[in-house]
Formats: structure tokens, C-alpha cells, sequence
């Protein structure tokens, strides 16, 4: 048995809609401990099930854990859950904190009662993931800054934020989001071969970008494995990745010289990072002649996303010292010390691109 580790990224969605679906496996002691963060949609789950059991050659799953409420994240869950056995569940339940946001809500109709049947409406796949867990009396725990799971540590949000600033906030998502995607085809149609050119000493991500509070929710998670530092992002924003930096500095983790590999957040979206945000997160850009590159960084990206990964995102992360790869329809993985995969292809890394978008 190695004592070694590996992380799984499965390709999850059609289009722009992309999703997530992440398995995790590391030797603890005298056995293997495996976790898996989010599953993409409802109809993948049964494809995680079949991942786990032919590539970690088991049935149990030690930490099922949903970074943040969106169906394309929590969807395949349940299904985990329900036909695996499972150690822990760890989620967000903002229906459970009806009677503290109701002051939030300018609305006299509202009730506690309501509010709460809202949002688990909402969030029906996150609400079945909770409800499955319940039936088989498998631990609910909610993902907040400081939790531990296994070698790993959630470095946001903080409980008192994402009660009081982002569940107030998750009743303007959807409009949000149908903006954003609306605009997104549209940028993607009159942009499709519009490009400007980049140079490795200049990079625009402004901080004047926002995301959906649902997605600023995500759990972000850093775990320390044999000096590897793995850091699981989710859909997070700028916000949320600061606020990962500065509470991973409180606990006397400095991320820029620990982490070895990154998701990149929400599909390489340009939406959910900044140039400072990322230099607080992962470091500063490093000269062009610097050494080779050690870190990695993976995107999930739907094999028909015309738009994700950003090539603005990808090229900021290789000025950082990553090599970027991307699903695009297939399954990818990071390890160290693990057996080689014979129907896993070599990774295709991608390029800096002297044209991103502009």
C-alpha cells in the first residue's frame, strides 16, 4: 500500500453548463481514506459510483462533501449516498437559519416556516443530499471556517458571513445567473474570434468582478499531504478567496508557498478572480525565466464550453508557476506515489497564450 495520494476531476456537463465532480484518496494510517467534492449533476451520480469502485476499488466513501448548494454541484450526491456506504456528509443547510435572516427579508408574509420550504426549494439537490444522509443515519456536518475533514481544513466561509451577508443574497442569484449566462453567449458570439494580445509581464483580472452569493458560499478546503498543499476552490469568488488567504495566514499557513495544486475556480470563469486575489491565494506572477513548473492547476470545463477555461484565467495561473490542465469531456487526475492508470492518456498541458480574450 503507497503512501501516496490522488485527485480524480470527472467531466460533468454539456455547453456552458459546466459542473463538478472531484474524487480524493490518501493513505492515512493503515488505509486509504477517500473523499468526494461535489458530483455534478443528478445524472452522475451513478457515474461517480462506478469511478470509485473500479479506480480506489471500494464501496465506502469516508467524506461526502458539497461545496455549495448549485444543482450542477450537488446534483449526483445523493446517489452516492445512497447506493455507498459513507462516513460523513458535510453541506451548508441555509433552511436551517430561516429565523435569523427573516429580518432580511421586507416581506410581512414571509414566516420562518416559508423561508425555510424557499430555500429548500431552491436548493432541492443539497436539501435531497441531507435528506438521504438523515434516512441512512449517516452525519450531517455544516462545511464553516475551521472545520476539519480528514487532512483537510475549511478556510471559508466563515459561519457568521454566510449567515447574515450570503444567504440574504441567494434570492438575487438566479436572476444573476440567467444574466450571466445570457451574456456569456452573447460576449461568446461577438467575441468568438476577437482576442487581444497578452504578455507575460502584463496581467488585467480586475477586482471590479462579482459572482452569485451561491457560489461565494462554496467551502473551501486546503489539506496538507507529505508536503503537497491541495486546495479545493468550488465555485468561490474574489471575496471568498481573500477571505481563504487571510484565515489560512490566522492559522499560520502561508498558501502561496504550500499549495501544489489548485482547482481553479468556477470552470476558469474571469468572473470569480482577481489579479490580487490570486496573489494573496497562490503568489505573484514569477518571472519568465524562472524555473520550471512545479505546481498544477485543474478546470473543470464541459467538453462543448466555448468560453471556459478563460484563457485569461489559465494564462494567470501559468505565470504562477502551474502547468493548467482541463477535463473537456474526458476524465483527468493528479497523483504522487499511485499506481499508473492504463486507460489514463498523458495530460496535455495547456499553452500561454499570446491571445486571450478580449
Amino acid at each position: 500500500m503507497s503512501n501516496g495520494f490522488e485527485i480524480d476531476f470527472l467531466p460533468v456537463g454539456e455547453g456552458e453548463r459546466c459542473g463538478d465532480a472531484i474524487t480524493l484518496r490518501w493513505r492515512e494510517g493503515d488505509r486509504y481514506r477517500v473523499m468526494v467534492y461535489d458530483g455534478g449533476t443528478a445524472d452522475y451520480g451513478a457515474k461517480l459510483v462506478t469511478h470509485i469502485r473500479k479506480y480506489f476499488g471500494t464501496d465506502h466513501v469516508d467524506y461526502v462533501v458539497n461545496s455549495h448548494p448549485d444543482n450542477d454541484h450537488a446534483g449526483g450526491l445523493s446517489h452516492v449516498v445512497n447506493t455507498m456506504s459513507v462516513g460523513e456528509v458535510w453541506l451548508h443547510r441555509p433552511w436551517e437559519y430561516s429565523s435569523q435572516i427573516l429580518q432580511y427579508f421586507h416581506d410581512g408574509r414571509i414566516t420562518d416556516a416559508s423561508l425555510a420550504e424557499r430555500l429548500q426549494e431552491k436548493m432541492s439537490a443539497a436539501h435531497d443530499l441531507e435528506q438521504a444522509a438523515r434516512k441512512r443515519s449517516i452525519p450531517v456536518n455544516e462545511p464553516f471556517a475551521g472545520s476539519k475533514i480528514g487532512i483537510f481544513t475549511v478556510l471559508s466561509p466563515m459561519k457568521d458571513r454566510y449567515v447574515h451577508d450570503l444567504i440574504p443574497a441567494f434570492e438575487k442569484s438566479p436572476k444573476l445567473a440567467q444574466e450571466s449566462l445570457a451574456k456569456a453567449a452573447v460576449d461568446y458570439g461577438r467575441k468568438a474570434f476577437q482576442f487581444v494580445a497578452d504578455k507575460w509581464d502584463v496581467e488585467y483580472l480586475p477586482d471590479s468582478v462579482a459572482t452569485s452569493a451561491e457560489n461565494e458560499s462554496s467551502a473551501i478546503l486546503f489539506g496538507s499531504y507529505n508536503e503537497h498543499g491541495i486546495l479545493l476552490t468550488g465555485d468561490a469568488g474574489i471575496e471568498s478567496l481573500k477571505a481563504a488567504a487571510d484565515f489560512a495566514t490566522n492559522l499560520g499557513i502561508h498558501l502561496p508557498s504550500v499549495v501544489t495544486f489548485v482547482q481553479i475556480p468556477h470552470h476558469g470563469g474571469r468572473h470569480n478572480m482577481s489579479t490580487s486575489s490570486l496573489n494573496i491565494l497562490i503568489g505573484e506572477p514569477r518571472p519568465l525565466n524562472h524555473e520550471t513548473r512545479k505546481r498544477s492547476a485543474y478546470a473543470s470545463a464541459s467538453a462543448k464550453a466555448p468560453s471556459h477555461p478563460k484563457r485569461v484565467v489559465t494564462n494567470a495561473f501559468i505565470r504562477r508557476g502551474f502547468n493548467v490542465a482541463q477535463t473537456k469531456g474526458r476524465s483527468i487526475r493528479y497523483s504522487k506515489n499511485m499506481p499508473a492508470r492504463a486507460d489514463y492518456s498523458k495530460l496535455n498541458y495547456l499553452p500561454f497564450y499570446d491571445e486571450v480574450e478580449g
